[in-house]
């Protein structure tokens, strides 16, 4: 999910929370989740650095991927609710 599209669920979130039907992000919501992710991300490089098998360093990279992403939508949330 490119940026444009999470923005788009940030304004329908909005409308949801004027709405009544949405409760409010926390900001501290947000830095919890960013700190799992964290230990998640450094869990995956040292699994990557001791896995001696192509094919499981290849998903485990995939897994990388995937986290980073998470880290930077994350980071992306915290500053629009600040």
């Amino acid at each position: 999910m490119g940026l444009k599209k999470l923005a788009a669920k940030v304004v329908e979130y909005n409308e949801r929370l004027e709405s009544g039907k949405a409760s409010k992000i926390k900001p501290k919501h947000v830095e919890t989740v960013l700190k799992k992710l964290r230990t998640k991300l450094n869990e995956l490089e040292g699994e990557i650095i001791s896995t001696k098998s192509a094919d499981k360093k290849a998903r485990l990279e995939g897994k990388l991927g995937i986290a980073q992403t998470h880290i930077d939508r994350a980071e992306w949330l915290l500053k629009e609710l600040s």
